[in-house]
């Protein structure tokens, strides 16, 4: 029987570039903000070394009014899914002030049931955005 590779590969090459997970490489990173259909609502750039949990609120302020109902439009979301990357408690406090039900991800604890279903829609934008 024949291996696929007779022997180990070399690493690295002429075309490899850095490595992205060095801490010295530029980058950016995208937080994003999305209705249940998953049209972005609100998307900030920062620098890739900037922590999610500090774009929380920023990306909450920056949801347009939603129409759609009689009435008023909604500012705000009723819930904010999120991952473990906007897990605080300041942030949990500021958004039950604003009535929002914040569903997030504890750190260190196992992920909130049925959670990644629900998030599969902004990780389908994410992907769609990052696509071009």
């Amino acid at each position: 029987m024949r291996r696929r590779f007779p022997r180990p590969r070399q690493k690295g090459g002429a075309d490899t570039g850095p490595s992205p997970v060095d801490r010295r490489k530029t980058g950016s990173k995208h937080h994003l903000i999305c209705d249940g259909r998953g049209t972005p609502l609100k998307v900030i750039t920062t620098a890739a070394n900037v922590n999610d949990v500090t774009q929380t609120l920023a990306l909450v302020d920056g949801v347009p009014p939603v129409a759609g109902r009689p009435g008023r439009p909604r500012r705000r979301p009723e819930a904010l899914l999120g991952d473990k990357g906007y897990d605080s408690n300041p942030n949990r406090r500021e958004l039950r002030k604003r009535r929002i039900l914040p569903v997030i991800s504890r750190k260190g604890r196992p992920n909130i049931k049925g959670l990644g279903k629900l998030r599969y829609v902004v990780e389908q934008t994410f992907a769609l955005l990052h696509q071009f």
